[in-house]
């Protein structure tokens, strides 16, 4: 049964989530609609502008993104501490960009006395907009409404646009991050739309790849996207914990066994990323390969879901054996890193 989104997201338990949206029926995104024969690849910069421009508004950090012909991927990091630490006034112009003010906001702005009620008002609305801007619901909200307008606009017609509200997993640990943005930057591989990372068109991996053989030039590169440990250059608020060149050999060579359909040997290289992380080696590759379909609302260890269950008000825990395959046999009392 469905749940309310309140209650699925708790940022004191991991402030990673992963966001996937779909949309209705047959309706398309992007890419080419073989039943109509429009070609819809423009809307990928649509979806790629907002959601930069709601990256640079929202106290909450891109990790990765993949958009795709019917669907998109997202990591999301939700830095509450950024938006507590803003004060009002940057939290009205980040809000109004975005929306109209209020009358008693545009009172106040115009230098206008307001009366105690309506500065009771002002400070009510201010409060509720710095709580918006570190809700993941409001940033999704944000993301799909303004795209299915365009859409619509676009099609001359009206109705839904997205299948339902958006699909949300709690990370709740740094191996079901790695794994989640594994999974998410490989999604055109997997499709079979791609041979290399590099020509995977609208992914967090080529944009991050790109910078990074571009980064002795002065190109304002990947800057909006949350930074990996050692990247230089860039203004996130909080560094994934993992370097670069780790990350990008992981991925790349999760994306060749998928592509071969083998796993082979791990390379030296590889082994000790997923040592640290605590995670079946021999499973890695499975378990990123079908990560959407094998965890539910959250990814960790049975503590970690249990922790979870019991915060979000769930009576059981989903997805204990899929847990068992993707974990090492190692002391599941070990503190972990949660973000």
């Amino acid at each position: 049964m469905p749940q309310a989104r309140y209650r699925l997201v708790d940022t004191r338990t991991t402030p990673y989530y992963h966001c996937i949206s779909r949309c209705v029926r047959r309706a398309f995104l992007c890419g080419f609609d073989s039943l109509s024969g429009k070609n819809f690849d423009h809307r990928k910069q649509w979806l790629l502008d907002r959601i930069k421009q709601l990256s640079g508004v929202f106290a909450i950090d891109v990790c990765a993104y993949a958009i795709m012909s019917n669907h998109f991927h997202l990591v999301l990091h939700v830095d509450t501490a950024s938006a507590e630490s803003w004060s009002d006034e940057e939290v009205l112009f980040r809000w109004l960009s975005l929306h109209k003010a209020p009358f008693v906001v545009q009172k106040y702005q115009t230098g206008e006395q307001l009366n105690s009620i309506e500065q009771e008002a002002l400070s009510s609305t201010i409060d509720s907009w710095r709580s918006r801007l570190a809700d993941l619901s409001w940033y999704m909200r944000c993301l799909n409404e303004f795209v299915a307008r365009c859409a619509n606009a676009e099609e001359k017609c009206t109705g839904r646009f997205w299948e339902g509200r958006f699909k949300s997993q709690a990370l709740l640990d740094e191996a079901a991050l790695f794994s989640c943005m594994a999974y998410v930057d490989l999604n055109p591989i997997r499709a079979g739309l791609s041979e290399s990372l590099e020509d995977s068109e609208f992914t967090s991996i080529q944009e991050r790849l790109r910078h990074f053989a571009a980064k002795s030039s002065r190109s304002p590169g990947n800057a909006w996207l949350s930074p990996l440990k050692n990247e230089i250059g860039c203004s996130g608020t909080s560094r994934i914990p993992l370097s670069q060149e780790s990350y990008f050999s992981l991925v790349d060579w999760t994306g060749r066994a998928i592509r071969e359909e083998k796993h082979g040997a791990i390379p030296a290289e590889i082994s000790p990323i997923l040592e640290r992380l605590g995670v079946d080696q021999s499973n890695w590759v499975t378990n990123t390969r079908y990560f959407g379909n094998r965890f539910y609302r959250g990814v960790g260890r049975l503590n970690q879901l249990k922790r979870l269950a019991a915060i979000t008000g769930q009576c059981w825990v989903q997805g204990k054996n899929q847990v068992d395959q993707f974990y090492a046999s190692i002391d599941s009392s070990r503190p972990t890193n949660s973000g």
